[in-house]
């Protein structure tokens, strides 16, 4: 069996931009063309899937419930050097929910891409 992409599904608000803040932050690649309703980015083995309002993954459900984006669910980038990762997005007007936040297993920090929906950064800690 041939390993496949690993897809994650976000609703956002602007799929064109949320296909520029990938691509020009974080350095995913566009996956076939975009529509105001759709478009997918990859990097590596992630494959993120950009679905708008129009797309079937934005109709309501049943019970009148609307997708929409910006909830808590994330994936992981991980860095090598957070604090200057964080500094290159600052400084080219990425958004973050948080400060940089150290733990035993290494440091992390949201980022919001422009609907809201969460990116964490890591570096894992050193290994000694």
């Amino acid at each position: 069996m041939s390993e496949s992409p690993v897809n994650v599904r976000y609703m956002v608000g602007d799929v064109q931009a949320s296909v520029d803040w990938y691509v020009g932050h974080l350095g995913f690649r566009p996956v076939g063309p975009a529509s105001p309703a759709f478009a997918a980015v990859e990097r590596g083995p992630l494959r993120l899937l950009l679905s708008g309002s129009a797309s079937s993954a934005g109709r309501a459900m049943p019970d009148g419930r609307q997708p929409e984006p910006g909830g808590w669910t994330r994936f992981q980038v991980i860095v090598k050097d957070i604090a200057a990762e964080v500094e290159r997005l600052r400084a080219q007007g990425v958004r973050f929910r948080n400060e940089i936040v150290t733990g035993p297993g290494g440091s992390q920090i949201l980022a919001e891409d422009p609907s809201g929906n969460v990116v964490e950064l890591f570096q894992p800690a050193a290994r000694t």
